[in-house]
């Protein structure tokens, strides 16, 4: 294998960043929070100043990265620190939702010669596959147990007597006063026991909806909303291989169009990219399509 310089490993690596990256934001995006990180890092690794970085959308091109040759006098292991800095700040604040997929895309980009010079730099990917994966498992139980913790509360909060003398447990029935859109509550005697305002349970209602747990990759379980033909492509490659110009005839789409619907797929997690120009359905679009299907989604 040829030995490569540190400016062509961290140059790898990071054109497979801003490749990976921009299919899930944009090419600007990309380029100019990637720009930012390593600015930013500057501050811990001084070597980083060697590098710069074009943004596409002045360079009306791709991504042009600039690698003084000052940057092959550094210690490997120096590189390496600096590298997986920049790959957990990129998957955690760029891509936000922490996807799955992201290490995988950036392996399989980054080839086999990068991959094995960035191990023996002391950066082992997929063991930030693995911790990534962590990661997302934590967040889930995490969430869970917020929500179990907020329905407890909400079961106790039903046994609290209120300023007024009654519990949840004294409440016999409830009408609705549209007038001074108030609820009114009465025993199970018939006599009223409070009234509240709708415009204040509605506000706690949608509190309580929003209230989520605090975490880097909060957004994850937001669900996902599919047109007819996005699902349609779903299907198309979950039955058959296809490549892009048949499905967009198919789909009755526009390439642009068809475009789209790919990138708003990849980043929902439904598909991801197996190589430089090949999707296929991941593990959780499969699920989505089976939910589809059965009528469960």
């Amino acid at each position: 294998m040829t030995e490569l310089r540190n400016s062509e490993v961290i140059g790898g690596i990071l054109r497979t960043l801003y490749v990976v990256a921009s299919r899930r934001t944009s090419q600007t995006f990309a380029a100019t929070v990637i720009g930012a990180i390593i600015k930013t890092l500057e501050q811990n690794y001084e070597f980083l100043r060697y590098i710069n970085i074009e943004n596409p959308e002045y360079t009306n091109a791709e991504i042009v990265i600039n690698i003084s040759n000052e940057i092959d006098t550094v210690e490997p292991t120096k590189i390496g620190t600096a590298v997986e800095a920049i790959i957990r700040i990129v998957y955690m604040d760029l891509v936000g939702k922490t996807g799955l997929f992201f290490m995988k895309e950036l392996k399989q980009q980054a080839g086999d010669q990068i991959i094995t010079h960035l191990r023996n730099y002391g950066v082992d990917l997929s063991l930030l596959q693995t911790e990534q994966r962590y990661m997302h498992r934590q967040h889930r139980k995490k969430k869970q147990q917020a929500q179990m913790k907020r329905m407890s509360d909400s079961l106790e909060h039903r046994d609290d007597v209120s300023l007024l003398g009654y519990s949840w447990k004294n409440v016999g029935s409830w009408k609705y006063d549209p007038l001074q859109k108030t609820c009114v509550l009465y025993s199970k005697e018939g006599k009223e026991l409070d009234r509240l305002n709708l415009d204040t349970i509605i506000e706690s209602y949608v509190t309580n909806l929003t209230d989520e747990y605090e975490d880097p990759s909060g957004e994850y379980e937001e669900e996902v909303l599919l047109n007819d033909k996005e699902i349609e492509l779903l299907r198309m490659l979950h039955t058959r291989d296809m490549d892009a110009e048949l499905a967009s005839v198919v789909l009755h789409v526009s390439k642009m169009e068809f475009e789209n619907i790919v990138k708003k797929l990849l980043q929902s997690e439904l598909l991801h990219y197996v190589s430089y120009n090949e999707i296929e359905l991941t593990e959780e679009g499969i699920r989505f399509l089976t939910e589809t299907e059965s009528g469960t989604k």
